[in-house]
This record gives structure tokens, sequence and C-alpha cells, in this order.
């Protein structure tokens, strides 16, 4: 039966209760199940998600067209095979056969097309912008979909295999807001129980294309805990997964645990809106690069888990350049004579954006700055301020989590519509380089080059300042085994729950 809506208090939460057709526990005497500590996403909607880290927890509900494998390659999900046409401006997907939604409806071509056009056309869409490209989809039969493009572009299996490609059942599209607290997918679950700010509970979607790699029958999501009782949660039982910071590693493997160092496409960066002073003079987003020691960085604040960067990707990524490593080395004297060139010879003031949870990191680079001159006042954002819609704050210490395609990273670090492109503008260069990138085939000699090529263009000539890539950790008990090295979004594909 489809699942039903249940208020909680008139005021602040939802639980969804009953089950979905195609959902449920495994058959046997037992049942699986796991607690994960994680972040719950700012929307169970794709379509209106608007955090890039939200991806873990959608791909819990639902599935794409393709997905990414331990590597970051694309390989098949709802989609079993792929071809594109001779010019590259047009692909077809091929969709397994007898596909279902959670609800038993069918999972089909016309599916993906409605899904597609939503996310490109909705008002309200934080996936416009990625699905710009696509000017037609067109309907071959029930399991044959073409997407055509505006030009050549072989980016598509990756982009997809992010919240770009997640597959919503079309009959919520009625009402999409309630998509925000009532995904309705095709996912490896079903979500069951949603409370904000609290839990969610998921169970088993049996109609799922590889349910037989999945052996957790049912799966709890509750917001990381504090890092102060991170490891007693974990010996507790409250969590048997959690994701915790490089603070706990040595706790965690003192207690008996497992700390799984996860090499992922998240990086620490400095959001700054280059259209306002003094940022829009670049020596002053230069200045502020030179000031800051990424060694010491990571030493004192993240216990040396991670890696000095000057760019959006991990070392032995694809679209990592070489030629950007150590672009702006730690040099104090120069940071105070670009501060100089900027008209700022006794340095300047400036507030600098943070999380709470961030403050230890941030009085790390306040006392660096201040060595350059450069004087930061450290001001906590409020969580419900949104500074990627608001732009209230123009220097903000952020994180960024790479997207399945690093030509959509790209896009929203420096496109016009980015996200995180603060000042919304993008300088002559970036678009072209990027269109020369998205035009080479990945399995082409010069599909790196032309990628890197593309970061360096904009590294070079945007504000937003890199400071180092660092890892995903989660702890968990021995009796989890099966975790991968996922470095894009953490699956659950052969994990398995024992004793």
């Amino acid at each position: 039966m489809k699942r039903r809506l249940i208020a909680l208090t008139a005021a602040t939460a939802v639980l969804l209760s009953g089950c979905a057709s195609g959902a449920g526990a495994s058959s046997g005497d037992t049942t699986s199940e796991l607690t994960w500590g994680w972040a719950l996403p700012t929307s169970w909607d794709p379509v209106t998600s608007t955090a890039g880290w939200d991806t873990h927890a959608l791909s819990l509900v639902y599935a794409g067209l393709t997905q990414l494998d331990v590597e970051g390659n694309a390989v098949p999900a709802l989609a079993e095979e792929w071809e594109y046409n001779e010019a590259g401006d047009q692909i077809t997907f091929t969709l397994r056969d007898d596909l279902e939604f959670s609800d038993g409806t069918p999972v089909d071509a016309a599916a993906v097309k409605a899904n597609l056009e939503r996310g490109r056309d909705q008002a309200n869409s934080t996936l416009a912008g990625q699905l710009g490209i696509v000017t037609d989809v067109v309907v071959g039969d029930e399991t044959h979909v073409t997407v055509v493009l505006d030009q050549a572009d072989y980016q598509v299996p990756l982009l997809f295999a992010g919240k770009t490609g997640l597959i919503v059942n079309p009959a919520a599209f009625d009402d999409v807001e309630t998509l925000t607290t009532q995904p309705e997918g095709a996912g490896p679950f079903a979500l069951t129980e949603y409370v904000p700010s609290s839990h969610a509970a998921l169970e088993k979607n049996d109609s799922y294309w590889d349910a037989d790699r999945i052996f957790i029958d049912e799966l709890r999501v509750e917001p990381v805990p504090d890092p102060a009782v991170a490891v007693a949660s974990l010996q507790s039982g409250q969590f048997d997964v959690a994701l915790v910071p490089p603070s706990q590693v040595e706790a965690v493997e003192q207690a008996g645990l497992t700390a799984e160092v996860i090499k992922a496409l998240t990086v620490r960066v400095f959001d700054i809106n280059g259209t306002v002073a003094p940022f829009d003079q670049s020596e002053v987003p230069q200045a502020i690069s030179h000031a800051i020691d990424r060694d010491a960085l990571i030493a004192s604040a993240y216990f040396g888990q991670g890696s000095p960067n000057w760019q959006p990707f991990p070392d032995g990524y694809a679209a990592h350049n070489p030629a950007l490593d150590d672009l702006y080395p730690h040099d104090v004297d120069k940071a105070k004579d670009l501060l100089a060139q900027a008209g700022y010879p006794n340095g300047l003031d400036l507030t600098l954006g943070i999380a709470e949870a961030d403050t230890a990191l941030a009085e790390v680079i306040q006392a660096q700055l201040a060595e350059a001159g450069i004087r930061l006042t450290l001001k906590v954002i409020p969580p419900a301020n949104n500074n990627y819609v608001t732009r209230e704050y123009p220097f903000v210490l952020d994180s960024f989590s790479g997207r399945e395609s690093p030509l959509q990273a790209l896009e929203v670090l420096y496109g016009p519509e980015g996200l995180m492109n603060l000042g919304r503008t993008a300088p002559p260069g970036i678009a072209e380089a990027i269109n020369v990138a998205r035009a080479t085939p990945l399995d082409d000699a010069d599909y790196e080059k032309n990628v890197q090529a593309a970061v360096e263009t904009a590294v070079s000539s945007m504000p937003n300042t890199f400071l180092f890539t660092w890892p995903r950790i989660l702890a968990h008990t021995t009796k989890v085994t099966g975790i991968q090295q996922w470095i894009g979004t953490q699956r659950w594909e052969d994990v398995k729950v024992t004793g």
C-alpha cells in the first residue's frame, strides 16, 4: 500500500508510516538492521535539494540512470547501457526490463522524460543549470529514451550518476511539495518514517534493480553524533556506522572500532563574492590564499587527515591539474605586498561567515591571516540562512562536495547560476574551456588534458580559494562488513550486519 502522512505536531514534524508496495524486510527469521550517523537531506526532492552532500541520503531512496563505481567511472544502474550518436549530441539510454518504483509504478522511458524536463524547467529547480544542456527528450519505446543535447557532451553518463539523474516517480508530480518529505523512488530503500532534524527510517525495497546486493532490511539515518560522544554512541549500539571528524580517528581505533578513511571529492574552501569590495580586487583573494599555511591547518585542525589543495579536485582524480599544486604557496610577505597593491598597506578588516562546527578551524585561520594584517571577525551563520541563496555573506568558510561530473562541479562553482558562485558572474574563457572538455569523449587521449585546462582557467580567474581536501571518515562496529571506498556517493551494496 502507499505510504501515508501522519502529523506529529501541527508546527514542525511529519511522520511517514506504513509500507510501499515492493518494499519490506527480507523473508526469514532474522532482520538485518543498521543505524547510520549521517546528515539528513535539505529536501528529499532532488530537484529542490540545495546541498551536494544530500546525494548520499537521496541515493537511499532513488536510483539514477547511471551510478559511479569506486573509482568514479560511470556504470549502469536503471539504464543497462547507453550509446551516443556520431555527432555526440544525442545519447540513447536503454532501461532494464521490468523496473518499478517502490509503489509498483513502472520506471519507463516516459518517467525518465518527465524527470529530466521537470529538473530543467521547474521554477525552483537547483538542477536547471546542469539540465540546460538538454534541448529535447524523445521516448522511443518503454525502455529506450534519447536525450538531445545543445552540443556534443560526453559528460552525461557521469552527470546522470548524481542528483541530476535520480529518477522520481512522476505520480508524485501532481503535488511536488510533498516530495520534500515524502520521496517516491526506485532506490535500494523506501522511506517509512521521517521526523525532520531527528531521523529517517527506511526499509529494503525488494523491487530495486540490484536488490540481491542489498543485505540491510531496515536502515535508520540520524544526524551525526557530537564528536565528544561519537565513540560512545558506537560502543553503546546507538549507531552502527557514523561519520566522525578527524579528531576522533585515534579514539575510534583505541576503542576497537574500525575507521574507514575514504578518499572523497570533498575540499574545504572559502566562498568569495568577487563582485563585493574588497574582494573585487583580485589581489585580496590572492593575498588570503598566500597567507594560509595549509599544512598547518591540516595538522592542527584536522589531525593530519587531508592534503593541501588549490583546486576543487583531489590528487589522482582525472580533473586534478598538477600544474595548480602550490599555486599560492604560504608566503606572508607576498600576502602583505598584494594587500598593499590593492590599497591596503595597513591590512584590512574582514568578516568570515562560518558554521558553528567550524569554529576551531576558523580560529586557526584567523590567527594565520592576522600575521598578514588581515583581521578577521568570525560570524556564525544561522542554520536557517542558506547563503547560497541569500548571498548575505561575501566571505564564507565552506566545504565543497564534488559532483559526479567534474564539469558539473565547475558549473556549480563558477557558472553564472552556480550555487557556490556567490558573485553569479563568470569571466570570459571559462564557458569555452568547459565546452571543449564537454565535447571530448571520456576515453579520448585528450580528455584529461582538456578537463584540466578548464580547471586551470576557472581556478586562476575566480576568487574562490581552496584550502585542502579531506577524507570521508566512517567509523563502524566490527559487526558491520563490506563498506567500500566509494569516492562519490556512499553506497550500501554488499554491506552486511552480523550478530
